[in-house]
């Protein structure tokens, strides 16, 4: 079924680029100055948090009305975020792509931007009969849907935020890769229940580590035996822990701890509860992200499955980790994890007494 998917995603793509014109092309003294701007990142959370640097560094360095096109999966994420005024969630098919083109016409946006680092068919369709000045994106097959692209950086060198931040250079935005971070800031609703819990649990005495068990499918969760080995570790090593975990995996949860379980409905409580902690370890990918915006140490568990990319790490945290090329986690031994995470977290430790 996956194969007939993606045959018929390039055929589409395939006559798209064999009817369409290509726009017209960027004019060499672009700037953004008061442009209506329209970017656009559908699919999970781990997509949308990846574009936030992206997003800040438009909002500080222009005068542009921002506007986001996201997914039913991850507009949450943009919820409470500063850099954007407005968000449009994305309903898929037919009569969502017209949906937005007639946004895109009545508030006269004049600048789409495609955030999406492979070739997205819906997105393809959307910029290509939008009326719309210009249209940016990064270099790939579907180069005559744009009027200017930025190079697509290779995904096995490069993370995913750099390669993000080149589509940045068309509005000649200026940054270094020091001074970028994923921008999450929750809401102080979440934050002080959050930190009732923490209060409650008698949690707020010594360094604090959360131990994330759910990600964005069951292939990686890591098994009851080996997460409540964990928290054997991390209580011999006289470590306060936290649970974190979805709604969906509670019944997981309670099976590993009978204490300090963490769960919210809230994606923003969810990443409350990531600020406060001194150490990470998960197997999901958006929680690595949170990671990275709070400047948290993380150990994650990665399934790099039939690809060469690099993996999706916290572009400005301390990490170590575990890759499996098997398409789930079922064959990473505790014993390999630990050999690894307790000489990382002790070194972390080590640098909080020097601090």
């Amino acid at each position: 079924m996956k194969r007939m998917e993606i045959f018929f995603r390039r055929l589409l793509i395939n006559i798209l680029l064999s009817f369409r014109f290509a726009p017209k092309p960027l004019e060499e003294d672009y700037k953004a100055g008061n442009s209506k701007i329209l970017f656009i990142r559908l699919n999970r959370i781990g997509d949308a948090l990846v574009i936030t640097p992206l997003l800040h560094e438009m909002r500080k360095q222009t005068s542009s009305k921002i506007y986001l096109l996201a997914d039913k999966k991850n507009y949450f994420v943009f919820e409470n975020n500063n850099d954007i005024d407005d968000v449009i969630i994305f309903e898929r098919g037919i009569k969502g792509i017209f949906r937005v083109l007639n946004f895109i016409k009545e508030n006269k946006i004049n600048t789409i931007v495609d955030l999406h680092d492979d070739v997205s068919t819906t997105v393809s369709f959307l910029i290509a009969f939008a009326k719309a000045s210009n249209k940016f994106g990064l270099k790939k097959v579907n180069n005559k849907i744009y009027s200017a692209t930025a190079p697509r950086l290779d995904p096995k060198i490069f993370h995913v935020v750099e390669r993000i931040m080149e589509i940045g250079k068309l509005f000649h935005l200026q940054f270094s890769k020091e001074d970028i971070n994923i921008n999450y800031r929750p809401r102080l609703e979440s934050e002080k229940n959050v930190q009732c819990f923490l209060n409650e649990s008698n949690l707020n005495d010594k360094f604090l580590v959360g131990i994330n068990i759910s990600a964005g499918s069951h292939a990686r969760f890591w098994g009851i035996d080996n997460y409540k080995k964990l928290l054997n570790l991390f209580s011999s090593m006289n470590l306060n822990f936290v649970l974190l975990t979805s709604p969906a995996d509670l019944k997981l949860a309670k099976e590993i701890s009978k204490i300090n379980i963490f769960y919210s409905e809230s994606f923003d409580e969810f990443a409350a509860a990531i600020s406060k902690l001194d150490f990470l370890f998960t197997p999901d990918t958006a929680a690595v992200h949170l990671a990275s915006a709070f400047k948290i140490p993380m150990f994650g568990l990665y399934v790099k499955y039939k690809t060469n990319d690099m993996i999706w790490s916290p572009y400005c945290s301390q990490f170590e980790y575990v890759i499996t090329e098997e398409p789930n986690l079922d064959n990473v031994r505790f014993e390999d994890v630990k050999n690894k995470l307790e000489p990382f977290i002790k070194n972390i430790l080590l640098q909080n007494v020097h601090h």
